[in-house]
């Protein structure tokens, strides 16, 4: 019975953000846990490749790029995904990226390209493929949120108040679509290497301090935040909406480590 909770079969999902880093890994967990998958991003060349691994694993999948600053571009998306299979069950919101600067410093528009991704990408997602699973009945959404979302992080104020926003957002949209029939809660990864944060954490100061930080000593895996992901998007979480469950290795519960 309990394989069955997190038997994923059937499902249609789609990762924003699903080529590269955590979303990659997700949208590979969702597959191996039963789901059709669609990963996209910007980039037609890794959205071929990540098309191509589901399909490796015996999955339905397409090739379709999305760019979450355009809503026209999210909206071919979902229209290419229903023309394909009729439905989308699962939204994953992974795309994401991060400016760091001196925050009485940081240029406008940089704040504001990070702050349209994080959080007015994962808005304009949720609002384009949450309605159509609303009027389903059902749904489960998926935003990624961060450490950030709670505690600050030295010169990347742009990321971490759209991460916080992210947060209050997923507890918003879950009270409006609870009675749809639509989950939406969000994932906190703690310290995963990615192309995203690569050159601030792999063999600096700042590296150093975050294991520091980490209890369990060590940064996270990719496929250690996919195993939450589908928990979320599966029938056992049925009756979980509205929260953000960190997956960091105890960084949120720390205090003192030695």
């Amino acid at each position: 019975m309990c394989r069955n909770l997190f038997d994923l079969s059937g499902k249609v999902a789609v990762v924003t953000g699903g080529t590269t880093g955590l979303g990659h890994a997700i949208a590979l967990g969702l597959a191996e846990a039963g789901a059709d998958v669609v990963p996209s991003s910007r980039r037609q060349d890794e959205v071929e490749k990540s098309s191509a691994e589901i399909a490796a694993l015996g999955r339905r999948s397409l090739s379709v790029t999305c760019d979450v600053l355009d809503r026209a571009s999210l909206q071919a998306l979902q229209a290419a995904v229903l023309k394909e299979f009729s439905k989308v069950d699962i939204l994953v919101n992974a795309a994401g990226i991060t400016h760091s600067a001196p925050t009485l410093e940081v240029d406008e528009a940089d704040w504001s390209t990070v702050v349209e991704t994080n959080l007015t990408g994962t808005l304009r997602a949720c609002q384009i493929f949450g309605a159509t699973m609303a009027h389903a009945g059902y749904g489960r959404i998926i935003n990624i949120a961060s450490l950030s979302s709670f505690v600050s992080f030295y010169r990347v104020a742009a990321y971490s108040a759209s991460k916080a926003a992210v947060a209050s957002l997923t507890k918003s949209l879950a009270i409006e679509l609870a009675r749809n029939g639509v989950n939406v809660n969000a994932i906190a990864p703690g310290i995963f290497p990615t192309p995203l944060n690569d050159l601030l954490i792999q063999g600096t100061p700042r590296g150093e301090e975050l294991l520091l930080r980490t209890p369990m000593g060590r940064f996270g895996k990719a496929q250690e935040v996919a195993g939450t992901a589908i928990y979320l998007a599966s029938e056992a979480a049925a009756f979980v909406t509205g929260v953000v469950i960190p997956v960091d290795g105890g960084f949120l519960a720390s205090g003192v480590n030695q």
